[in-house]
Parts: C-alpha cells; structure tokens; sequence
C-alpha cells in the first residue's frame, strides 16, 4: 500500500510518499480500506513534535478517516468485513490502509458518503462535547465562536443552533464569514478589521456573551473573556494561533467566569457509553439536514503536504480532505 510518512519532524513539505507493506491487525484490531481522510490542525502540530502525542518515528499522520472495513483480527464482533466505517486514529490515516482498534470505530449514517463521513467525527464531535456537555449551554444563550470558518468552528455554529443558542462567528475576512452565515451564525465579527470588543458589545448590545468556543488561543483569548458575561463559561479547544495565551485570573474571578478544557479524544476513551450517546445525537441532525460539513478542497494521498500546508496558513475554510 502507499502512505504519507514522517520520516523526520518538520513542516508539511518535508513529508514523503512510500510503498509499505499491509498492516496485520492484532487482537481486538481491524484493518480499514480509506476511502477519504480529514486534515485537522493536531496533524499539522504532530509533524512538527509540537502535539500532546509523540509517535515513534517513521510514522503515517492523519487522525480521522472513513473507509471500509477489510479485515478483522482475532476476537473482534463488533465490525464484520465490508462494513462502512468512520474512525479516529491518533495518526496512521494518510494512508491507503489503516490499522484502527476495534472500538474506535463509528458506522457511517446513512446518506453520508465518504468526504463527509471523513469530515464529521472529530470536528462536530468536539464541537458537541464542548457544548452540550462541558459548557451544558441552555436554550437562549450567547456562543461567541472565534476562528469560526475552520473545521471545528463551523460545527460548532451548527451545533450552538442545534441547541437554541445564539451564534456570534468571528473570523479574519468576509469571505470566510460568509461561509459562517451560510451555517447559520446570527451575527458576525470580521476581526482584521473590527476591534473584537466592540464588536461584541455591537453583537450582543451590550450584554456580553455567554459561552466562548476558541480553537484559535492568541490575542482574541483574553479579549473575548473580558466581554463575557456573569458566570460565563469559556472552553478552550485548540491553539490554532500558534499562542498559548496566559489569561490574567482576576478575569475569572471578578464575573464568576469558568475557564473549561475540552480534551474530546480522551473522553472518549474514558467515557465509551456517553460518547456513543453523542454520535447518536449528531447521527439525528445530520439526517434531519441540522449539520452539513463543509468541505472546501480536496487533495490526492501524494499532495497531502499541500493539504496540510493550506490548514497550517488558516486558507481553508471548513475541512480539507485527502483521497487516497
């Protein structure tokens, strides 16, 4: 099979195309034909030996794909062959196989073909997590989504109206945030050109926001805590920024604010029965037409570094998908 290896860190372009043999599930393992895999930003950073995870090198990156099931190992009864499939990796997926335990995988719903289904899992589960059950957002109140146009920011605008929430999508230029508006955002903040506070307080006539989804860490962070209101409750989901902020914790204290993590891929491994719960939910609303992921450009599996490149510069809007 051909894949996408890492075979020293570095930027995307320093990535290499190879022949490799098949890889052989173990116990409780299976084998997935990829069909379409996903970029997200913890890609970019795993390349580099920035990410929370350090695989041995050489590697194969790639966290979400979609695919078929082509073989089982020993003692698996969850899956069979030919199954359709959905599953997340912490890398292993820029590949024509991949190698997955059993567990993590998630049937494709039906209707959903495989660009999409490689686009789903990771981004509008996180988003879903984070809001429905760290930030257990109730009907009526305000989500302020930072960096809005990418993969995570986009489910979350869905998701936030899923829930009955307000959407205020802040993004660096009015393309993108048409892009926002198309997913349903109520208002919209262009911040290359809008001081962020005032746009919220414009947003929000005064009052403030409720709950502030941030992927992207910087500047914006503390900005956008300090037009929180009472008891609001920031979550923080990535450093898509390339910044980590350090956030002054008067802030906090002052309004009563909560400053909340939101680490998706270990509550799923913790918490198996609720994270099945949330990809019935999201299963529902993509049928019922709530979620529609957007897919702004596709990549052949040898111009995976170019994908990767696109995501790593904030140029995509929505997801980027590699087909093998």
């Amino acid at each position: 099979m051909k894949a996408i290896l890492c075979k020293q860190f570095g930027p995307p372009e320093s990535l290499v195309l190879e022949e490799l043999a098949s890889p052989k599930p173990g116990p409780g393992e299976v084998v997935v034909s990829v069909k379409a895999a996903s970029v997200n930003f913890p890609d970019v950073l795993i390349i580099q030996n920035k990410y929370q995870v350090k695989p041995t090198l050489p590697f194969s990156p790639g966290s979400e794909f979609a695919g078929v099931v082509k073989e089982l190992g020993e003692g698996v009864t969850s899956a069979k062959v030919g199954d359709r499939v959905i599953a997340f990796a912490t890398y292993g997926a820029f590949a024509e196989e991949c190698l997955v335990a059993a567990a993590r995988l998630v049937p494709i719903p039906a209707g959903m073909d495989f660009v999409t289904a490689a686009s789903f899992l990771l981004t509008y589960g996180t988003s879903h997590h984070a809001l429905r059950n760290r930030a257990q957002t109730k009907p009526g109140e305000t989500l302020l989504v930072l960096g809005a146009a990418g993969g995570v920011g986009i489910a979350a605008i869905e998701i936030g109206k899923a829930l009955g929430l307000r959407v205020v999508a802040c993004a660096s230029s009015e393309d993108k945030l048409a892009v926002c508006r198309e997913h349903g955002a109520d208002e919209t903040i262009d911040y290359s050109k809008e001081d962020l506070r005032e746009g919220i307080k414009r947003a929000t006539g005064g009052k403030g926001v409720d709950v502030i989804y941030d992927p992207v860490g910087g500047p914006y962070a503390e900005a956008a805590l300090r037009s929180s209101s009472w008891r609001a409750r920031f979550l923080v989901i990535g450093f898509a920024g390339g910044e980590i902020p350090k956030v002054p914790l008067n802030l906090p204290l002052l309004m009563e604010r909560s400053i909340i993590g939101v680490y998706w891929g270990e509550w799923t491994r913790r918490t198996p029965a609720e994270f099945a719960a949330s990809v019935r939910e999201l299963a529902e609303w993509y049928a019922q037409g709530k979620l529609k992921p957007h897919v702004s450009a596709r990549f052949a599996l040898a111009r995976t570094g170019e994908a990767m490149r696109m995501l790593a510069e904030r140029k995509a809007k929505g997801k980027v998908v590699v087909v093998p």
